[in-house]
């Protein structure tokens, strides 16, 4: 009965009611949309990094992440490929990574050459996107990619030839020339200073590895699983072999994204005490307006008790309503903002795209944040439908009334 009556009363005065709810759901939307627009800024970062180089996960021989160097190196078996792959694996890029000396006349440069699997390459890091001239190569070509910033320190363009001179597996002395069919350029400058690319086979004649891989990067199918992925390849493999995140083997990069996600929650912060003073300011309102109308109810005999039970109850329902009115909401607008994301211009574009970086400022639609940040606004409308009751418990029904 509590409950029925209390639906009439908010019904009662609907442009009241209606004025509550919208600062509710407004501030639900609020909250949703910037907390998916901040994950995915975090999503789409980590997408970008990834995509340089590393891929989310690698596997190597125990101990190469410490020393990186030939002899650290292992067979990729068809066994272990097996023991590597999972439903959640969708790609397996395998490469093999060593120094070398880039030359051409007579200018000598230092480099990394790096041996992979041309289309497994591209669809792990998108390498043929970052082809700025010539064309893309295939594993059965003795040929090279080399980064723009290499190509311009030696003065190569596409059809010259490269020498590399190294040292190969165990020792042995690793020298090859190889036609350049095409340059790459990356973001990031000591990428973009460096890189010599090769088909895996061609890689592993030149330093004398038939067979031999440094590493295995994974492209997965969820990130947000990037652990368990993670604990999972590893329990297939046997203990000369480390499975590492990207969070492990860029650490650096982690530290920086905790230091930005601190300053996130300090903003978030401050947006839920804009909120909580934009839904007070209305409960205010409708406190204040209702003073006559309290005062009255206590004279003709109402317990102050029962009356803050109905407005209990009436904060109740139009915190919940408007909780959901805003989760509807929120749906759509979070959706369009990650299928059509909002662009970056000017410099600051310019600047993203300089490090290879979409310059986008995509959202994420994930139902937890929908629930959690709900949940939240929820939680701050009841607290401050504490204020009724707090105004009823102090009333004084004669003063109300000449009010």
């Amino acid at each position: 009965m509590t409950w029925k009556l209390t639906w009439r009363n908010l019904w009662r005065n609907k442009r009241r009611t209606i004025i509550t709810m919208a600062s509710i759901s407004f501030a639900v939307v609020l909250a949703i949309v910037i907390k998916s627009l901040q994950e995915g800024v975090f999503n789409n970062l980590i997408k970008n990094v990834v995509s340089f180089y590393s891929g989310y996960i690698q596997v190597h021989k125990r101990g190469y992440q410490d020393e990186q160097v030939l002899e650290n190196s292992f067979v990729l078996s068809d066994s272990l490929l097996k023991k590597i792959q999972q439903p959640s694996v969708k790609e397996i890029v395998p490469r093999i990574e060593s120094f070398a000396l880039a030359s051409t006349g007579n200018t000598t440069k230092g480099c990394m050459v790096v041996g992979t699997d041309p289309e497994k390459e591209n669809q792990l890091t998108s390498l043929k996107s970052k082809l700025k001239a010539g064309a893309y190569f295939n594993k059965n070509e003795n040929v090279a990619l080399i980064a723009e910033g290499l190509a311009r320190r030696l003065y190569l363009t596409v059809n010259d030839t490269i020498v590399l001179l190294g040292q190969g597996y165990q020792g042995a002395i690793a020298a090859g020339k190889y036609a350049i069919k095409g340059i790459v350029k990356f973001g990031q400058p000591q990428l973009n200073d460096g890189l010599v690319y090769l088909p895996l086979a061609t890689a592993q004649k030149f330093l004398s590895a038939e067979n031999i891989v440094t590493s295995v990067a994974l492209a997965i199918d969820d990130p947000e699983n990037l652990d368990i992925i993670q604990q999972s390849v590893a329990s297939g493999l046997d203990n000369e072999y480390e499975v590492m995140t990207w969070k492990q083997m860029m650490p650096d990069i982690e530290n920086h994204m905790k230091a930005d996600a601190a300053g996130f929650y300090v903003w978030t912060g401050i947006l839920y005490l804009i909120i909580a003073f934009g839904i007070f300011g209305t409960i205010l309102m409708m406190t204040a307006e209702r003073k006559y109308e309290f005062g009255m109810l206590i004279a003709i005999g109402m317990k102050k008790i029962k009356l803050g039970k109905m407005l209990i109850a009436e904060t109740v329902l139009i915190s919940i309503c408007g909780t959901l009115t805003g989760i509807l909401i929120s749906v759509p607008v979070v959706l369009y903002l990650q299928k059509k994301p909002i662009h970056f211009t000017g410099d600051r574009a310019r600047a993203y795209e300089n490090f290879g970086f979409e310059a986008i400022f995509p959202a994420t639609f994930n139902g937890d944040i929908f629930l959690s940040q709900a949940f939240i606004v929820l939680i701050i409308a009841m607290l401050i439908g504490i204020y009724p009751l707090w105004n009823v418990s102090r009333l004084n029904p004669v003063a109300a009334m000449r009010k």
